[in-house]
């Protein structure tokens, strides 16, 4: 007895939209559109913190020491395997120094700017 609910797909089947339709290879890199895009959306989670800048974020001030946006490099310093970039600050209150992979968001506020 033939099975319908397979029967005709053979070999043409495919796979649900969103879906990968073989391995995935995650040490090619990717496709030069979505480098760019996917470098677009890490600017922004980044967002205005350079070196030397100050900002205030849940009442704590940090100072940015570097910023770090190769994503190797960022997966090793915050020992995470999906990091996109990471940031050394120091904290103005305590004095600690530390990474974070945080993105900027919209309570975040700079209070000294440093020209870029």
């Amino acid at each position: 007895m033939r099975n319908r609910s397979t029967e005709g797909l053979g070999s043409t089947r495919q796979a649900p939209l969103g879906r990968p339709t073989g391995p995935l290879n995650l040490t090619q890199p990717p496709a030069p559109a979505f480098a760019e895009e996917l470098r677009r959306v890490v600017a922004t989670q980044i967002g205005p913190r350079r070196p030397g800048v100050i900002y205030d974020h849940a009442d704590v001030l940090f100072q940015v020491v570097a910023v770090t946006a190769d994503a190797s490099e960022a997966r090793r310093i915050l020992k995470r395997r999906a990091a996109q970039f990471a940031i050394t600050v120091i904290d103005l209150i305590t004095g600690d120094q530390h990474v974070t992979g945080a993105v900027w968001t919209g309570s975040d506020r700079v209070l000294k700017a440093v020209a870029a």
